[in-house]
């Protein structure tokens, strides 16, 4: 206890969530194998990496990280297998919460079977902690009680705490003497919560014997002229009352909502069949089942994400997308360029805070078929001047994986026709800086002797005893990526990820380059669209 009030004391714990999260719970140690699961990694963590870190320790006999099977993205964990079960135990001990590639791992026993993983033995759930408890700092609180096979801190998308954790014992005795004496301990003046962690599937089943079996009503919208007494007495017809609470301010002046708890389910249903939406005394009262805050949080969370789904999958195929209009066209205008094409649901044209267009907007038909009509005719026609860029909306995300798989195909492509030997296939990726367009080579050339001019490359395949007159789209290509590489490098100020990316960019229309040069606010999304790409593609 001693050893656990020390570590405790250094922790300031603080958070107000009751959500529960359903951590898979990894076995005990297996003899007969010496394999570790390897979580929390950075997406560059590849097996070279891990075999750097792991291999000191013993004889690795093999390493796997986990992939997606589509994108070959690293999952963000990875199986570390040892020849001897001492090297393991060494592993644990030495290298757990160790940074890799800036990110502390996490570091415990693999356990393949399924019934050991979800048996939950030994596993305890702990709430209302500081967001500065990392992983380490939870392990080395709770370890006082027995060994300890898995502990994490639950986090964010973007790797915050979410101030609660998970702790799974080798064995049930560790966990009840942890929970015994931490639960309900006050750490800096607030109540840890510490209990036996239950599945997903325990949980929904006691959330969904609460629902059925509710006695605690809560009403809103109630008059401040109303009494306490008064609004008890609409209550009282329905069933014996044990409790009720009007929230006031601290004047003592109603706040319009309150609590009421029946002895019995029967009454508290029985008040809301007749009392919502019933009028008093001007307003019409709201009653209904009362939830806790993480549980009307959860529902509005799925009732948002569900909304979004089922407007993705109306507007699917008959919304539009318009870029490159001129600041002249307005929403009006620019419903009447498409309504010949059909019945048009809605049409706007996108504006900065001072109303001046920003160049693009949405046109949505009714269906697909006319939406369809209207690309085939409208896009590249000439609107004050400017050819429109018309296709179906999509999401950004969309965008960006559409992106990011043209990306790959063009790569695999090069390598595919450079394998092969095609003369005039293979176009090597070319850099671009203020002395133009350079290959690969000379960038690695630039890198290690900035001051020394760059010498004329030409791969072989592409020497021609004459030189053959240059192809106007090229030199137009090698101009807009002269004017766009500037752009870049301020940004990222990296020579060779601005090179990638106004490759990228480059693979548009020449139209879209042109507009995009004189449009800051599309100058951004693209960049920022490559950029992702470029990411992804380099952690891969």
């Amino acid at each position: 206890m001693e050893a656990l009030n020390e570590n405790i004391n250094k922790l300031s714990l603080e958070n107000d969530s009751n959500d529960k999260v359903n951590e898979p719970v990894e076995g005990k140690i297996q003899e007969a194998t010496a394999s570790l699961y390897v979580g929390e990694l950075a997406p560059s963590v590849n097996e070279a990496t891990l075999f750097e870190v792991f291999s000191p320790i013993g004889q690795v006999s093999s390493i796997r990280v986990c992939r997606d099977a589509v994108t070959k993205k690293s999952l963000g964990y990875a199986y570390v297998n040892y020849s001897a079960v001492q090297d393991g135990e060494k592993a644990i001990e030495d290298l757990n919460y160790s940074i890799i590639d800036g990110k502390p791992c996490r570091i415990m026993w693999s356990q393949r079977d399924p019934s050991t993983r979800r048996s939950g033995d030994g596993n305890i759930f702990i709430k209302n902690l500081h967001p500065a408890i990392d992983n380490k700092a939870l392990h080395d609180t709770f370890s006082a009680f027995g060994k300890i096979l898995s502990c994490k801190v639950s986090t964010d998308e973007n790797g915050n705490s979410r101030c609660f954790g998970f702790v799974h014992y080798e064995d049930a005795e560790s966990a009840n003497a942890a929970i015994e004496s931490v639960n309900g301990m006050l750490l800096n003046d607030r109540e840890v919560y510490v209990a036996k962690h239950e599945s997903k599937e325990v949980r929904e089943s006691k959330k969904n014997e609460i629902k059925a079996n509710f006695t605690n009503v809560y009403i809103k919208n109630l008059a401040q002229s109303l009494s306490e007494d008064e609004i008890k007495k609409l209550f009282e017809p329905f069933g014996e009352i044990t409790s009720f609470h009007l929230e006031k301010d601290s004047e003592g002046t109603s706040k319009g909502f309150a609590f009421i708890n029946f002895e019995n389910h029967d009454a508290a249903q029985k008040s809301i069949d007749e009392l919502n939406d019933k009028e008093v005394e001007g307003l019409k009262l709201y009653v209904g089942r009362a939830q806790k805050k993480s549980e009307r949080s959860s529902e509005l969370r799925e009732s948002f994400e569900k909304a979004r789904i089922e407007k993705a999958q109306k507007y699917q195929g008959i919304n539009l997308y318009i870029k490159n209009l001129d600041e002249s066209v307005d929403s009006k205008e620019l419903e009447e360029l498409f309504q010949e094409f059909g019945q048009i649901t809605s049409a706007k044209v996108m504006v900065y805070e001072n109303g001046k267009s920003r160049g693009f907007g949405f046109v949505c038909f009714t269906t697909p078929e006319e939406a369809t009509k209207a690309i085939s005719q409208m896009n590249q026609k000439l609107i004050k001047n400017k050819p429109i860029y018309v296709a179906l909306a999509q999401r950004k995300d969309v965008r960006r994986s559409q992106l990011e798989q043209q990306i790959q195909a063009r790569n695999t492509a090069r390598l595919a026709s450079a394998h092969a030997g095609l003369p005039g296939q293979f176009i090597p990726p070319m850099f671009y800086g203020a002395n133009g367009p350079y290959p690969p080579q000379m960038m690695r050339m630039r890198g290690q002797f900035p001051n020394q001019p760059v010498p004329m490359y030409m791969p072989p395949q592409f020497q021609q005893p004459q030189m053959r007159a240059p192809q106007p789209p090229v030199d137009e290509k090698r101009m807009l990526g002269e004017q766009l590489y500037p752009r870049v490098i301020a940004k990222v100020q990296d020579p060779e990820a601005a090179g990638k990316i106004t490759g990228m960019m480059l693979g548009l229309e020449t139209e879209e380059l042109l507009q995009l040069l004189q449009d800051e606010d599309l100058f951004q999304s693209h960049f920022d669209d490559a950029l992702k790409a470029y990411e992804d593609f380099k952690n891969n």
